[in-house]
C-alpha cells in the first residue's frame, strides 16, 4: 500500500473559521484566491483549488497513492493559541478532516499552550486518526519535551506515532516583512526541526521508550550533523529504530545523504502536498524498486503500526 505520510488539506469549516478571524492566523480576500496572514511570514496566496477534496483524491489515485496522511499545517500556530481560542479551530479541523473519506487519514492536532490530554485520547480513538502532529516549536528543548509529556504519553499509550512538523516562524524569525517567500521554509523551519530532533534524543526517548516519532522534511537534515555533534561533546549514539524521517521538499541528494547516516528503514515517503509535489522513489538514481517499496509501503507500515510480533 503506497502511503504518503505528510500532506495538507483543509476542510471548508476550518477555511471559514480562518476567514472569520481578524488577527493572524487568518485568511483574507486576495487576487485570485485568499491571502494567508501568519505572524513572522510574508503574506501567502492560498489557491482554493489546492484544498478541493475531490480534486485531491483524484490526484492521489492518479499517483497510485492508497493512503494520504493529512495534517493541520503547524506554521499556522493554532496549537499555540490559548485553549479557548484554539479549541473551536482544532474542532473544525478534526470534524472536517475525518470526514474526507478515502484515501485520506488524519494526523490529529492538540493545543500546546493549555494541554488537554483527555481530549487528545478521545481524538486518537477515531478510526481515521493515525497519530498526533506536534509543532517543533513546542519541542525545542529537553524541558519543552518534558512539558508535553501528558500528550506524548497519550500517544504512547494508544500506540500512535507523533509527527514533528515545523511550527510558527514567528518564534524565531521576527516580523518577516523583509524576507522572500521561501525564507521561513529554509531558515526557521529547519532550525526548529534541528532543535526538536536534538531535544528528542536528549530527553524524549528516555521519557517515552515505546513512542514512535517521525520528523518532517528529513528533520531538516539534522542527522547529517552527527560529526559536528561528536566534535562538540555529544553523540548520536545507537540508532533509534522508532525515530523516522519523511522526505518532503527533498530529493535524491538529501535522501542519499541521510540514508548513509541512518539507513533505509527509518525513511518514509512524504510530499507536503500542495506546497510541494511527490516524487517517484523508484526513479531515484541508484535506489530502485526495493528502496521504493521500503519508502512507500514497508516503512510507513512500521511507523504507523509498530513492529508486529
Amino acid at each position: 500500500m503506497r502511503t504518503d505520510c505528510h500532506q495538507h488539506l483543509w476542510p471548508p469549516a476550518l477555511l471559514d473559521a480562518l476567514r472569520a478571524r481578524r488577527d493572524p492566523p487568518r485568511l483574507r480576500p486576495g487576487t485570485g484566491g485568499w491571502t494567508l496572514d501568519l505572524p513572522g511570514e510574508p503574506p501567502c496566496l492560498l489557491d482554493p483549488a489546492a484544498h478541493d477534496v475531490a480534486a485531491r483524491a483524484a490526484a492521489e489515485r492518479a499517483d497510485g497513492t492508497a493512503r494520504a496522511l493529512v495534517s493541520l499545517s503547524a506554521p499556522l500556530g493554532l496549537e499555540h493559541l490559548p485553549g479557548e481560542e484554539a479549541e473551536p479551530l482544532l474542532r473544525a479541523w478534526h470534524e472536517g478532516a475525518t470526514a474526507f473519506g478515502d484515501p485520506f487519514a488524519v494526523w490529529a492536532a492538540a493545543g500546546v499552550t493549555d494541554l488537554d490530554p483527555g481530549a487528545l485520547a478521545r481524538t486518537l480513538r477515531h478510526e481515521r486518526v493515525v497519530g498526533l502532529q506536534l509543532p517543533a516549536t513546542a519541542l525545542a528543548t529537553p524541558r519543552a519535551v518534558e512539558r508535553l509529556g501528558p500528550l506524548l504519553a497519550e500517544c504512547e499509550r494508544a500506540g500512535r506515532p507523533v509527527l514533528v512538523h515545523p511550527g510558527p516562524a514567528a518564534a524565531t524569525a521576527g516580523a518577516g516583512s523583509d524576507v522572500p517567500s521561501w525564507w521561513p521554509a529554509l531558515v526557521p523551519y529547519v532550525q526548529q526541526l534541528h532543535a526538536a530532533w536534538l531535544a528528542w534524543h536528549v530527553a524524549g526517548r528516555a521519557q517515552h521508550p515505546r513512542l514512535r516519532t517521525v520528523f518532517a522534511a528529513l528533520a531538516g537534515l539534522a542527522p547529517l550533523h552527527h560529526e559536528r555533534l561528536a566534535a562538540r561533546g555529544g553523540a548520536l549514539g545507537r540508532l533509534d529504530p522508532n525515530v523516522h524521517y519523511e522526505t518532503s521538499s527533498y530529493g535524491p541528494r538529501a535522501v542519499d545523504a541521510v540514508v548513509r547516516v541512518v539507513g533505509v528503514d527509518p525513511l518514509v515517503l512524504g510530499s507536503d502536498r500542495p506546497y510541494a509535489q511527490p516524487f517517484d522513489p523508484a526513479g531515484l538514481p541508484g535506489f530502485g524498486e526495493a528502496f521504493a517499496h521500503a519508502l512507500t509501503t514497508a516503512n510507513p507500515a512500521r511507523l504507523l503500526e509498530g513492529d508486529r510480533p
